[in-house]
């Protein structure tokens, strides 16, 4: 029996309040429990996030876009599918979301890492080095940017996105001739210990299959994670 969860609190208690959660249900969320599988809508109606099961919480959102609710998403942020959604979809990527509540070991160069409001810096960089972002200046989610420079140039950047009592990473990027010199990781270490230190918990997404990254995010400390697969519907 599905049982309707009405606002932030009542999502958060059913989720034991999973840094998942706590980063993405909104103060006014309404959510659905099914067995141990929790369910939210969140950014305005647009996406669909759930803890537990990926079949289970698929079926549910195809239950939600069936009605035409006005709030049935687009968007859905499931725990990983074994198989094939029970919708047509356009996009599907398996990533992992992956947090930290210790400080990360200090690496060379942290000391380099500062927040900047040079937005222009930041877009030419993220245009060369991950132009498929959707973190990008201007983004409402964003607290700060964070950078590495090479003289007036931005080589590596990160936004703050942090929410929820958690702090989040985004955007993290590299000019792809300053790779390999730890500027990433560098980057990373600095903001992360910031946001340890503010929130208690750190937390950012990646790709699954990038085994470079998962390696570099381990060896800061983010040791916990969970497998995600998000679709976009056609």
């Amino acid at each position: 029996m599905v049982e309707p969860l009405a606002g932030r609190d009542a999502v958060l208690v059913a989720t034991g309040a999973h840094p998942y959660a706590r980063l993405t249900v909104e103060p006014t969320g309404t959510g659905f429990r099914d067995g141990s599988t929790v369910v939210w809508i969140t950014r305005g109606g647009s996406t669909v996030c759930a803890l537990g099961d990926g079949a289970v919480a698929a079926a549910t959102a195809a239950r939600l876009a069936g009605e035409a609710r006005p709030d049935a998403a687009r968007w859905w942020h499931l725990p990983r599918l074994a198989g094939e959604p029970p919708v047509a979809t356009r996009v599907r990527d398996e990533w992992d979301f992956r947090w930290t509540t210790s400080p990360p070991p200090h690496r060379d160069g942290e000391e380099r890492a500062a927040p900047t409001d040079d937005d222009a810096g930041i877009s030419s960089l993220l245009d060369i080095a991950f132009p498929a972002t959707t973190t990008r200046p201007g983004d409402p989610r964003i607290r700060a940017w964070w950078a590495i420079r090479d003289g007036d140039q931005v080589v590596a950047c990160a936004a703050d996105r942090s929410r929820g009592g958690v702090g989040f990473l985004a955007g993290i990027a590299v000019h792809p001739d300053a790779r390999g010199r730890g500027l990433g990781t560098a980057l990373t270490a600095a903001l992360t210990r910031h946001l340890v230190a503010e929130h208690g918990t750190a937390a950012l997404g990646v790709m699954s299959d990038n085994a470079v990254a998962n390696r570099i995010y381990e060896s800061l400390g983010y040791t916990s994670s969970i497998p995600r697969t998000t679709v976009g519907l056609a």
